[in-house]
């Protein structure tokens, strides 16, 4: 079974959130079953960390979209890769989405659209005279159109699209249809129309054989009025077609703090000793206070979705109790510098560093006692794993996939709204099981036993490409 998987993130090259680790892990875990491989925008990033790249087709300009090159390369443990080569889309500054200043690129419509096409015309076998796909596997809005590009070539491969956040749509004026070259016919209500603007992700819905998102929690959630972001009405007809299935994410086994090099120390369960290394490094760090208190982390992007300001309402209370705060992540602006003023004003309590560095999130989740997850809507979450996994209970609401892999204590807390009162209902637990040693031991050990194998997702899929491929 030949698979393309379309991403515009992956671990091994480039990160901006939880999309990177899923690209990175889901094809790995894949291979046993199938022929997989992943097609990327080459982003400078991209580009310069392979060794070789073998350029083994040339697409043709389509409206306004750029003629590129198609390169094949290969990761490290010999995943193949293609890589769309077209610097004046993709060689710029900034992440893969905007510019430094956080900005998007006004031409994501045809960044985005360019990604798609190539990808339906690499499946269709028109790029690599050795390779055309039995089946697509797009992510989020901005491979969202690959399955509608096959639509509109008169291709009959299958395809799948995996919602990560559904609250990113991809939203452009009426006239990205001229720019992409879509069919004039496909802007309506039962196509890429919505409200009166153009929405990849909406194409994806429409034409796509199947659609998952990120867990069972959350693919209920997006066929209601208040998590289906105006997209409730096509989701819940997909879904009672049976076209719509969650299907939960997985973590890679190096989230294994017995053998993870990056820590401090490595710890076992029940080496507190360990975990105590990691938090004194961590606190030592981020310029902290020594303290016999509670160690509360948050790793996480910076954005309204993830409640950041319900942890900075709650920061007076937890600090009063003997608590202390690190936080590490980027995102909108207001939120960052609002975490900066906190740190400002309580550098003893409170540590912040603006960015991302993989090392520094594995020791924030040894070295914490809890971890912060207060997100508004969570579609799967990794960050609530990671912490169990190195013995840090996470504190979540009751959404998506924190509802499904957080078992309210025994290793971690579930509070039910997302609201100051119920998030402080939570810490207020946390608080209480930190002074209770022994109950604290046992939620320790129930949570870093967790597995959460990427093994158990890929089976899932695997059966799910099988059935899709079924006629």
């Amino acid at each position: 079974m030949r698979v393309l998987f379309v991403t515009t993130e992956m671990d091994d090259f480039i990160r901006v959130g939880g999309l990177a680790a899923v690209s990175a892990a889901l094809p790995r875990a894949l291979r046993r079953w199938s022929d997989v491989r992943v097609i990327l925008p080459g982003y400078s990033d991209v580009v310069e960390q392979f060794t070789h790249l073998e350029i083994i087709g040339h697409s043709a300009a389509l409206a306004e979209m750029p003629a590129c090159s198609l390169g094949l390369g290969a990761t490290k443990d010999g995943l193949p890769v293609y890589v769309v080569l077209c610097p004046e889309l993709y060689d710029r500054p900034g992440n893969p989405y905007g510019d430094e200043n956080g900005q998007d690129w006004p031409d994501n419509d045809i960044r985005f659209g360019r990604l798609a096409s190539v990808a339906a015309e690499l499946a269709a076998g028109t790029l690599d005279k050795n390779w055309a796909a039995d089946l697509v596997h797009a992510n989020d809005w901005q491979a969202a159109l690959a399955p509608a590009y096959l639509a509109w070539s008169g291709s009959k491969i299958p395809s799948i699209l995996t919602i990560h956040n559904l609250a990113y749509q991809g939203l452009f004026s009426k006239e990205s249809l001229r720019r992409i070259g879509a069919p004039e016919d496909s802007f309506h209500i039962d196509g890429l129309e919505f409200y009166d603007k153009l929405s990849f992700l909406k194409g994806g819905l429409v034409y796509a054989s199947h659609l998952t998102t990120v867990s069972e929690t959350y693919a209920k959630e997006i066929t209601t009025p208040e998590l289906g972001c105006g997209l409730e009405g096509l989701l819940r007809r997909r879904s009672d077609a049976a076209q719509l299935t969650g299907i939960l994410n997985g973590i890679d086994e190096s989230w294994d703090p017995r053998v993870d090099a990056r820590l401090a120390q490595q710890f076992a369960p029940g080496d507190w000793a360990g975990k105590q290394a990691n938090a004194d490094y961590v606190r030592n760090q981020f310029g902290l206070a020594l303290s016999r208190g509670p160690l509360f982390g948050l790793v996480a992007r910076l954005v309204h979705q993830k409640g950041i300001d319900l942890v900075l309402s709650a920061t007076d209370e937890i600090i009063k109790a003997g608590g202390q705060i690190v936080v590490t992540g980027r995102g909108e602006q207001e939120i960052e510098k609002a975490l900066v003023a906190a740190h400002r004003r309580r550098p003893d309590a409170i540590g912040v560093v603006i960015g991302f560095n993989d090392a520094q999130a594995r020791r924030i989740f040894a070295g914490s006692d809890f971890t912060l997850m207060p997100s508004r809507f969570e579609p799967c979450g990794l960050s609530q794993m990671y912490a169990q996994r190195f013995g840090s209970l996470p504190i979540g609401h009751q959404t998506g996939g924190l509802a499904e892999t957080i078992t309210d204590g025994e290793t971690g807390f579930l509070f039910s709204q997302p609201s100051p009162e119920s998030f402080l209902g939570g810490i207020r637990r946390a608080f209480s099981a930190f002074t209770a040693k022994d109950r604290l031991d046992s939620m320790r050990r129930n949570a870093m036993a967790r597995s959460f194998s990427w093994d158990i997702s890929a089976a899932l899929y695997g059966a799910l490409y099988r059935k899709t491929l079924t006629p």
